[in-house]
């Protein structure tokens, strides 16, 4: 009878916004499953939000004071962001920057794909939204699902939850949400400019010292994304070496994957029903959406801007600056396939991935910089 008294509670604790978000959670399953949309993080993600929001999950279960969820959360992210800059390790690992380096031009792309977070940061703040979770906010802009979350952490934001599910949507959106933002801003002459690529070996040397480079610039101008940049051109290191192609391989599958699922899961710690459904995760959805297709727009209209003052034969794509967001490498094939669409012999695959992996630092110093800035006002006023 006791046991079937605890069952009558758990129906007594169910409420509808529990419900609602073993709505959502379905809906982030069916993405992953049935459409394909980023299964590796939106599968856990919505799990996680059936998970943690089933009767007593906050008093007895996964999301207690002692449930794995909630101790995954305040060790692996809140307290030592160790999630998100272990993923950049794998990711830096993924990425090749040789397009990058034979095209150092493209750099611009990852520069002015980035323009969406900072409109939307003062937007946010207009709305009303305080410092920190504006700035959190604009983040998502970026694509950057990892960044997002430790901005989001770092400037103890009230919609950490809404944010992460944000950024890693969009990003699944991508080959959705892209083409359409490129096409309101360019016209079919623009996106069937070609672009001659000239397939030079990139040295080893180069290769070698870029990461340590960038990590040493970005120490410089941007302290507070140090060890955002730094993991990521650690890993890529670790590629690019030579003497470590086991630990390459690892870096690229066991361990990415591997902090991925749990990563997903984790973050599923902050959407739970009291603190997701609110008007306020409504409106950072929103606004996330805003921010990610400006940063498309910015990127392709700073190209445009650019090709003005560029002989006719050296001009570069527009589409290429949808391409410098930190979607990696989605966002450089919605480019390949827009482009063939077009003209079946303009392939600007490689050109895009130069813009793509210009994106990803774009992101993580765009990142440092908003923490650099946004913890000095934080801590002025």
């Amino acid at each position: 009878m006791g046991d079937f008294s605890f069952i009558l509670n758990s129906f007594h604790a169910l409420t509808w916004q529990m419900v609602v978000m073993w709505a959502i959670g379905g809906v982030l399953i069916w993405l992953a499953i049935k459409k394909q949309f980023e299964p590796a993080l939106l599968l856990p993600i919505g799990f996680g939000a059936i998970l943690v929001n089933l009767p007593f999950a906050d008093t007895m279960g996964v999301a207690s004071q002692s449930g794995i969820i909630k101790w995954l959360f305040s060790v692996g992210v809140h307290s030592s962001e160790a999630m998100p800059l272990l993923l950049f390790v794998g990711i830096g690992a993924m990425i090749d920057f040789g397009p990058l380096l034979l095209n150092p031009k493209l750099m611009l792309c990852g520069a002015a794909a980035q323009l969406g977070i900072f409109i939307t940061i003062i937007l946010s703040a207009l709305f009303g939204f305080h410092l920190n979770d504006a700035m959190s906010a604009g983040v998502i802009g970026a694509a950057d699902g990892p960044t997002a979350i430790l901005v989001s952490i770092k400037m103890n934001s009230a919609y950490k939850g809404a944010i992460a599910v944000a950024a890693y949507s969009y990003m699944a959106l991508v080959p959705i949400i892209q083409p359409a933002a490129i096409k309101l801003v360019t016209t079919k002459k623009e996106r069937q400019i070609r672009m001659q690529y000239n397939p030079k070996q990139v040295s080893k040397t180069t290769k070698i010292l870029f990461p340590i480079i960038v990590t040493m610039v970005a120490g410089f101008i941007a302290p507070a994304s140090v060890a955002l940049v730094g993991f990521l051109m650690f890993g890529n290191l670790i590629r690019e070496c030579g003497v470590l192609e086991s630990l390459s391989q690892t870096a690229q599958t066991s361990l990415a994957n591997l902090i991925t699922i749990f990563l997903g899961i984790t973050i599923a710690f902050q959407m739970r029903a009291s603190e997701f459904l609110t008007f306020g995760t409504l409106l950072i959805m929103v606004i996330g959406l805003f921010a990610f297709v400006f940063d498309t727009i910015g990127g392709v209209l700073f190209i445009k801007l650019l090709n003005l003052f560029t002989p006719k034969e050296k001009r570069m794509n527009p589409m290429l600056g949808a391409a410098g967001i930190s979607a990696f490498p989605m966002s450089a094939r919605v480019v390949q396939k827009m482009a063939l669409k077009e003209d079946d012999q303009n392939h600007l695959l490689m050109h895009a991935v130069g813009a793509n992996v210009a994106g990803q630092i774009g992101s993580v110093v765009a990142g440092g910089i908003i923490l650099s800035l946004g913890l000095n006002m934080l801590h002025l006023a």
